[in-house]
């Protein structure tokens, strides 16, 4: 089965973090929210993907081709017009292997590896109680009927989430064309719900499955809760340094530096960072940060970020130099 990664967004819900990285490089739990996800592919089989980047995406690409060995294509989206358009322009992509396409801002823990056995495609969803932020699947029986994206009005709790098993490809990459060639668009935008509803109406039959480990990283309250499911999940704890207390569950980079500071529960301190004289919980410490002389509660310091002084919660992007005065 061959993976299918839109990376393209901006992240703008994410600033000030992504105005020097793209939104799938912001670490969570010690690793960039990409490399959760395709840590997850790789132990599930999945060996070949077509990443799709956009902005920064240059740092993408050295990402993957840095840490992993995977038979990876990129291939770039030059405008931001949609998921439908975002995976029409990987279509070389959709031939006649399954192909399993996963949304690259969010962590799922779900066990991919019944997908192959299935006859149809299917799509991972989960119930929510606001379902105005995605699209949403309406069944009868056993399949699908019809989708939504993006409803004004209750007509579903069931959200997809971003996992989108297509049994036969070719079948999708002409919905796309069909959407692209006559000007198809939902909220100004070519949309892949929109593809999937024209295959529902040709005749071909989807299944759902439910993901109910699923965790969005596109806004800092729910960066935040991404890292605390993931730390939680971790069972081996990093060893305290003479003089400092760690409160699991922590994770601690072995290229991270910590002098007389108590961390955790729920702190990523990653490689690079260091942190002296602090206190850090329910935080993310980023790579070559720095936190000295402070107190941090329900924060995220960017990369190469410098802060020093008093009790906070702040969200400072990378490179910044804040001192707070005692």
């Amino acid at each position: 089965m061959h993976a299918i990664i839109p990376v393209a967004g901006i992240g703008t819900r994410l600033r000030p973090f992504t105005h020097s990285l793209p939104k799938v490089l912001v670490n969570v739990a010690g690793k960039p929210i990409l490399g959760h996800i395709l840590d997850s592919l790789v132990e599930q089989g999945i060996t070949s993907a077509t990443i799709i980047t956009g902005y920064k995406g240059e740092l993408v690409e050295e990402f993957v081709t840095n840490n992993y060995k995977l038979d990876a294509t990129f291939v770039q989206q030059d405008e931001m017009l949609g998921l439908g358009h975002a995976i029409w322009t990987a279509r070389e992509s959709l031939e006649d292997e399954p192909v399993l396409i996963i949304l690259g801002d969010t962590v799922f823990d779900v066990d991919l590896s019944t997908l192959n056995a299935r006859q149809f495609s299917s799509l991972g969803v989960k119930h929510v109680d606001d379902p105005r932020r995605f699209g949403v699947v309406i069944e009868e029986g056993e399949f699908v009927t019809r989708l939504v994206e993006k409803p004004e009005t209750l007509v579903s709790t069931m959200a997809i989430v971003g996992l989108y098993y297509i049994h036969q490809p070719r079948k999708l990459s002409s919905a796309l064309e069909t959407l692209i060639t006559n000007n198809i668009r939902t909220k100004e935008e070519y949309q892949l719900t929109d593809a999937l509803q024209l295959m529902v109406d040709a005749g071909e039959k989807f299944t759902t499955f439910t993901v109910d480990g699923w965790y969005d990283c596109g806004k800092p309250e729910t960066l935040l809760a991404t890292n605390r499911f993931l730390l939680t999940k971790r069972g081996v704890q990093p060893p305290a340094p003479e003089g400092c207390v760690f409160v699991p569950p922590v994770h601690v980079d072995p290229a991270a530096v910590v002098a007389h500071s108590v961390i955790g529960p729920y702190a990523s301190i990653s490689k690079g960072a260091v942190v002296r004289n602090s206190i850090i919980r329910d935080s993310i410490i980023s790579d070559n940060a720095s936190a000295i002389d402070i107190a941090l509660d329900q924060s995220i310091i960017g990369e190469n970020a410098e802060i020093t002084g008093r009790f906070s919660t702040i969200n400072i992007g990378d490179a910044s130099i804040v001192r707070l005065s005692q």
